[in-house]
């Protein structure tokens, strides 16, 4: 039997990971969440989310909070997600400290608690521990690689990381870190590289509408893409499989330029009959893409079984058929 609390679990990943649990064999899911929202939960089970899933209200940042529903829910694991994304970060910086560093403190203290009865402790880090993709000469970025974190986004995924180190050479709980890029895919919705979905998003809204919804990509050169349920099956997975010790794991997806992905992007439109609404491009003024590309993943598919890696065409496709359905049921909203 696992009981497994969740931060986070309403959002983009949180929700696919929900599901992934789910289709991976646990049996009870605690979500803790400020507003006790569905949110995102409802693109992958509908409307009627299941009785193993219950939502509780909780700030992450505040410690008497926190240590009542670790005390309450026992959790037998413990996924980590609540987060501020990178233009939150930027705006409010101070909050963005409060809720990832200081948040994740909180989390690992009255996780403590738990003693030998907590299994594991898995915390969502980011690809943007790296510095630009010119720091690294080798072919891929591995976990080995210096952490030069590229915003205060970044500085505060290095800083959970290593609470997380500590917390497992404390306790002796199995614990994990996942260092991930751009996820894409339904629910993507906010931060910083959630442009590539929302180019996607416009391709679909264009199709329901029955004219093009121009998009224009942000940013340009090469980014590393994850499909949505695919990061969402990496927490589930190395949350239910066996595993000691502490681990940082990158999540490798594929690594194009973003011309590239949009090249990709209107030719499975195309197959799909949209090739007359997909108006998606570069704009004339983007700026280089700031994050790190070309991760290597070697080592948690060494340590870890059944983790899926969609093709862009895949992952594009299932994106834009979500999307279309969405639009119809009119739960898309216009791209950012």
């Amino acid at each position: 039997m696992s009981k497994v609390l969740m931060t986070g679990g309403t959002g983009c990943i949180g929700a696919a990971a929900s599901f992934e649990l789910f289709e991976r064999g646990a049996t009870e899911l605690v979500i803790a969440t400020r507003s006790c929202n569905p949110g995102l939960l409802k693109l992958w089970f509908g409307e009627q989310i299941p009785e193993a899933i219950k939502l509780v209200s909780c700030d992450i940042s505040n410690s008497e909070a926190v240590a009542r529903l670790i005390a309450d829910i026992q959790p037998t694991q413990i996924i980590h997600l609540g987060a501020f994304q990178s233009p939150d970060c930027d705006a409010y910086p101070v909050r963005g400290m409060d809720i990832n560093v200081g948040g994740t403190m909180e989390m690992l203290t009255a996780a403590k608690s738990l003693g030998d009865k907590l299994e594991r402790f898995v915390f969502a880090s980011s690809g943007a521990v790296y510095g630009p993709r010119s720091a690294y000469s080798g072919t891929t970025v591995k976990e080995a690689d210096p952490l030069l974190p590229p915003n205060l986004y970044g500085i505060w995924k290095v800083a959970g990381e290593h609470l997380a180190r500590l917390f497992q050479e404390s306790t002796g709980v199995p614990t994990i870190c996942l260092r991930l890029n751009t996820t894409y895919g339904k629910g993507r919705d906010r931060g910083k590289t959630s442009a590539p979905t929302n180019a996607l998003k416009a391709i679909a809204l264009g199709k329901h509408r029955g004219e093009s919804v121009p998009f224009r990509m942000p940013y340009q050169g090469r980014e590393n893409y994850h499909y949505v349920q695919d990061v969402g099956a990496h927490f589930a997975a190395v949350t239910l499989q066996p595993f000691e010790g502490f681990g940082a794991f990158n999540i490798c997806g594929q690594t194009v330029d973003v011309g590239e992905f949009l090249t990709i992007a209107k030719d499975v439109a195309t197959e799909l009959g949209m090739a007359d609404v997909a108006d998606i491009g570069i704009d004339e003024a983007a700026e280089r893409a700031m994050f790190v590309c070309d991760l290597e993943d070697s080592t948690i598919q060494q340590a870890f079984a059944d983790l899926p890696r969609a093709t862009l065409e895949d992952g594009i496709r299932q994106t834009l058929i979500d999307f279309v359905e969405m639009a119809e049921q009119g739960l898309l909203g216009l791209p950012g």
